[in-house]
């Protein structure tokens, strides 16, 4: 890092602490560890390379114990005047509390220190008189919001290791070698950052005074939790803050002299159901005692919190991806917190988790339009966005100083009644759901998606025992309503996401995301004033519209018609008229699977046939004209859809060029961005715009409007001198053939996908694997390691839609002639 970090935190005209200035000892491989206890005790790592020390804090101090993992937050570096302090630091400066010199000696690196650093690995001996042999420090990535990079130090297996069990060395030796003294000893000492100058600063471990308007208090007991009013939109102005609104479970932490618990938000006390991690990390944090509000998680593969998952987690019992993101702070130390302005009580809680283990994580906040920030969680597939008053102090109850808007609807329902499987006769097929109105049950439809196997036959297991003869509603259902209808007690809640209310009161699109134990059923409302009625769609009948195309996503045929039903307005301009190829899965992802581009006996009388003058086998070709033949070839278990370039009604003449690019072996995500970008760069030249899709895959497609004029051979020529100019011009990074032994650590350039009859998968098209991807349009600028080839699904696209514009929304007027161009790629 150098010392611009260090020196830009301090002014050196008001502060006796010396210039960072790089230099070197005599021997230039000095290393130390230097015992800190201030807020939370811990032990500075610090090794000399190229003048200045690398520092650390690791969080409990190194372990002897080989493979044991220490977390080591890496700090900025500091100057070597540093080496010797032994002291206090005064209360109120960062960093305040006292220091002694725990280690000392000399580092050896095993490798290029400055590429390990780099890479993110390092390998050293150290000879201390304390520490010895070989150790390593091994670098995290760094999750969203996080600000310093977090190592982890690890000791080798050598002659200096310990067994499991062991005594501790930072137990069994807590003195300094530099005087003999405990922290104890050396506490009482006048302050000051050494014997020879200055004030030490450590930033990260300084806590902002208490807030002006804390107010001393006993320990309180649990308290009601601050409920958020639902709005369409989020909140603009200064005195909005807004924060990612998580999918988990709200906890609120009560911490006393190091032991947790953790309530739910109706009280109950969960703390067992979490494991051992997260109350051990609250358990060691600097406070005697503290209420902290939070939500508990579990991040999804995309990095955001994912319910299902969670849920899966705690039925297994499984604990090890739980994550406590905490929002704000409610008491400390003796303190009410609450009548204090939010930002100050955040101020207070960032600090106070500083260093603290990564189970356990401050939820920052952003201060942009309100607008902005909603789209944007939207884009990346987030559940919506908790926008706060940053002035208003922390009240119990529902109010208008926290406002929630989503980026899908959805909501808790009490479970009514089920439907049994038709595929398995100790499962659900269905949920009957309803909600709570002036003391009335109220009928809201049914769910019938987004149940895994196996939670299908828990509920089944369930819900069998609760089985009741009575109709839980307070009026009577419609015949189609109660149809297999088992109604039960209604005392579970099921949260469910849909995408609008019918205009007969019930939920459209549904799916199940899981059981909410942490609810009562009683206290379960309508919430969505502000809702969308839904339009009617088209009616194309489903024979076995529960039948699981994707197991373990819990995506059924129904769920995959609602999908395309919600994206046809963005997707049937590609699909639309044009020759398909499929990719059909009747029994759905881990069945068999066909290609399919021919019509077949009793397919939907919704799907066209047409005739392709070149085909050898004079065999109907198939085509869709609206949205009912595309639910049509779903009903035929189609999970890939793969139009021709050109329309039925000009076969011969391609309207746009697809590129695809697919990374071989060993290629990194960056590289396939990169080749994008290329690509497009070089569209550009020859005069034609592009757009860029997710494959659903493990790439990307760079597609480009044409005016049909050009014929296939004419496309498909321009679109290989693409792909041969960019292998030719860097071969260590392209390749434009197929053989798959030339491929690695290559991005192939396929321009294959341009010859009359290829296909390439459509845009919103859903693909025949595991995970339920589809292939989605980006904006250019959302290209990143955020957003990889298969990070939307079925599952998470719809929010996207919905309150993201569409990206493609000018492909068609982009379009130009291929003669227009220079027709030759450079």
């Amino acid at each position: 890092m150098g010392l611009e970090t260090y020196n830009k935190k301090r002014d050196f005209e008001a502060t006796p602490e010396p210039r960072g200035e790089v230099g070197a000892s005599k021997s230039g491989d000095s290393y130390l560890i230097q015992k800190h206890a201030a807020r939370r005790l811990h032990y500075d790592l610090r090794l000399e390379l190229d003048g200045v020390l690398l520092s650390w804090a690791v969080t409990k101090g190194p372990s002897l114990v080989p493979g044991e993992k220490r977390l080591a937050v890496q700090t900025e570096d500091h100057p070597l005047t540093y080496g010797d302090f032994e002291g206090t630091i005064p209360k109120g400066e960062y960093g305040g509390g006292t220091v002694v010199l725990w280690d000392r000696g000399s580092w050896k690196p095993l490798n290029d220190p400055r590429t390990g650093l780099k890479k993110g690995h390092l390998e050293f001996e150290i000879q201390g008189e304390k520490l010895g042999g070989r150790w390593h420090l091994t670098r995290m990535a760094r999750k969203a919001r996080e600000k310093r990079d977090n190592w982890l130090l690890i000791k080798g297996d050598d002659e200096f290791a310990r067994e499991e069990g062991d005594p501790q060395i930072v137990e069994e030796r807590p003195e300094s070698v530099k005087t003999g003294r405990n922290v104890d000893e050396v506490a009482g000492e006048a302050p000051g950052w050494s014997s020879k100058t200055g004030k030490l600063e450590q930033p990260q471990e300084e806590l902002p005074p208490m807030p002006a308007k804390a107010k001393e208090a006993t320990y309180p007991d649990f308290i009601p939790p601050a409920l958020a009013t639902l709005r369409s939109a989020a909140p603009s102005g200064e005195k909005w803050l807004h924060e990612i609104k998580f999918d988990g479970y709200r906890l609120q932490a009560h911490v006393r002299e190091g032991k947790a618990t953790l309530f739910t938000r109706s009280g109950y006390d969960w703390t067992d159901r979490f494991g051992k991690a997260i109350p051990a990390a609250l358990g060691q944090l600097d406070a005697r005692d503290t209420v902290i509000d939070g939500e508990v998680i579990v991040e999804g593969p995309s990095g955001a919190s994912d319910f299902s998952a969670l849920q899966a987690d705690l039925s297994e019992g499984r604990t090890d991806r739980l994550v406590y993101f905490a929002f704000d702070i409610l008491h400390l130390d003796g303190k009410d917190l609450r009548p204090a302005p939010l930002i100050d009580r955040k101020a207070t809680l960032e600090a106070l988790l500083r260093g603290a283990p990564d189970v356990l994580r401050y939820s920052e906040h952003f201060e942009e339009n309100g607008d902005l920030v909603l789209r944007h969680a939207c884009r990346l597939s987030l559940e919506g966005v908790i926008s706060k008053e940053r002035n208003a102090p922390y009240r119990s109850g529902r109010g208008k100083t926290w406002i929630k808007s989503k980026c899908s609807e959805r909501q808790e329902f009490v479970v009514a009644g089920y439907t049994p499987s038709s595929t398995s006769r100790r499962a659900i097929g269905s949920l009957i759901l309803g909600y709570h109105d002036d003391g009335d049950l109220v009928h809201a439809g049914r769910v019938g998606t987004g149940f895994t196997q196996n939670v299908a036959a828990d509920l089944f297991k369930r819900l069998d025992e609760m089985k009741q003869k009575e109709n839980p509603f307070a009026a009577e259902l419609s015949a189609e309503d109660a149809r297999n209808a088992i109604f039960v007690q209604p005392e579970l809640v099921a949260e469910v996401e849909f995408r609008a209310w019918t205009a007969s009161g019930n939920v459209r699109h549904a799916s199940f995301r899981g059981l909410r134990e942490d609810r009562n059923a009683e206290e379960v409302v309508r919430e969505s004033e502000d809702s969308v009625v839904e339009k009617p769609r088209p009616a194309v009948r489903l024979t076995s519209p529960d039948r699981l195309y994707w197991k373990d996503e819990g995506v059924t045929k129904q769920g995959l018609a609602d999908y395309y039903s919600d994206v046809w307005s963005r997707m049937g301009p590609f699909v639309v008229n044009r020759p398909l190829a499929l990719v059909r899965c009747p029994d759905g992802v881990g069945g068999q699977c066909f290609f399919q581009k021919h019509a077949w006996r009793g397919q939907s009388a919704e799907i066209l046939k047409a005739h392709d003058p070149k085909d050898k086998d004079d065999e109907p070709i198939i085509a869709v004209d609206s949205l009912p033949g595309l639910l049509g070839m779903v009903q035929g278990g189609t999970l890939e859809i793969h139009p021709w370039g050109a329309q039925i009604t000009d076969l011969e003449r391609p309207d746009f060029i697809n590129m695809d690019l697919d990374p071989g072996p060993g290629v990194s995500w960056q590289e396939v961005i990169e080749a994008a970008l290329e690509v497009r760069e070089r569209l550009r030249e020859v005069g034609l715009e592009s757009f860029v899709k997710t494959s659903g895959g493990k790439g990307l497609h760079v597609v480009a409007p044409l005016k049909p004029k050009a014929e296939w051979p004419e496309v498909k020529a321009f679109a290989k001198g693409i792909a041969d100019a960019m292998a030719s011009d860097s071969p260590d990074q392209y390749v434009a053939t197929i053989t798959k032994s030339k491929r690695k650590g290559k991005t192939l350039i396929d321009y294959l996908r341009n010859g009359r009859g290829a296909t390439a998968v459509a845009p919103y098209s859903t693909r025949a694997r595991p995970g339920a991807a589809v292939s989605m349009p980006l904006e250019w600028d959302e290209l990143s390691g955020t957003i990889g080839p298969d990070f939307f699904t079925v599952t998470n696209s719809l929010s996207r839609i919905a309150n993201t514009p569409d990206p493609w929304a000018d492909f068609w007027k982009a379009a130009k002639p291929l003669a227009g161009s220079k027709r030759k790629a450079r």
